[in-house]
């Protein structure tokens, strides 16, 4: 019971320690409050912002435009890393090229994603897209690729071949990297939504935190990186379940 108490307790430890020591400094301004406001400063302005539907707002903006670029970029990924995973073809034609593209940083994609798209959705859709489909397309392709080649042989005496082949065989064996993939092309999205909430908009979270360095409300600065850090956490949390619940036979996920 106590250990169970005190596994409860630990992971907050931290946050709780480092809250009281921000309220300590602020209170006795050993920093200005202007570069860092109190706590208590940052829970009214949330509270403020909450109330008047302003946050929920550029939440909406912030989730819809993270769902939609997950969704294509995670799309495109899974489908290019099953693809080249099972065809050699495939692989020699489009892996090197892909590969080139991955190391280009976001941030240098951003002036020609502004020629290409212009200002709008689109943009900004792209680069959450373009930074989510490499973490899948890899893991993806790492899980097909190591699939034991034992498990596909005994498959085909069963006389699986074709869909049921990678219903059964395939796609099972490749899911645990497919999640590791999955858990980190979400990091990354929330990270080139930031970007992405540069580029001229009048919604979002980034939008909100822009809007908040031009008037210098480090409240509000604050809160838009804590709403960051929640949206990743949620994200993470939800992944975790549905791996889970997926590999719920495998030896490594059974409690």
């Amino acid at each position: 019971m106590k250990n169970r108490f005190a596994q409860q307790i630990i992971p907050w430890l931290l946050p709780i320690l480092f809250l009281t020591g921000w309220q300590i400094v602020s209170a006795n301004e050993w920093i200005s409050t202007r570069l860092i406001p109190a706590p208590l400063t940052v829970i009214k302005s949330f509270y403020e912002l909450a109330i008047s539907g302003e946050l929920a707002y550029h939440m909406e903006g912030s989730l819809l435009r993270a769902f939609v670029g997950l969704l294509i970029g995670g799309g495109i990924g899974f489908i290019l890393g099953i693809t080249n995973g099972l065809s050699k073809l495939s692989f020699s034609f489009t892996d090197t090229s892909l590969q080139m593209v991955r190391n280009i940083p976001n941030l240098a994609l951003v002036p020609l994603v502004i020629i290409w798209f212009g200002i709008d959705e689109a943009a900004k859709l792209f680069l959450v897209a373009i930074g989510v489909m490499f973490p899948v397309y890899i893991n993806t392709l790492h899980g097909i690729k190591n699939i034991d080649a034992g498990f596909i042989e005994m498959g085909k005496m069963y006389g699986l071949k074709g869909w049921k082949l990678f219903k059964e065989i395939l796609l099972p064996g490749a899911l645990p990297s497919i999640f590791v993939g999955i858990r980190y092309a979400l990091g990354v999205m929330w990270l080139t939504l930031i970007v992405a909430e540069t580029i001229a908009t009048e919604r979002g979270v980034g939008y909100l935190a822009m809007t908040a360095q031009e008037f210098m409300q480090t409240d509000v600065i604050i809160i838009t990186i804590i709403l960051y850090a929640l949206f990743g956490k949620l994200a993470d949390m939800l992944a975790r379940w549905g791996e889970r619940r997926a590999l719920r036979w495998h030896k490594s996920y059974i409690r």
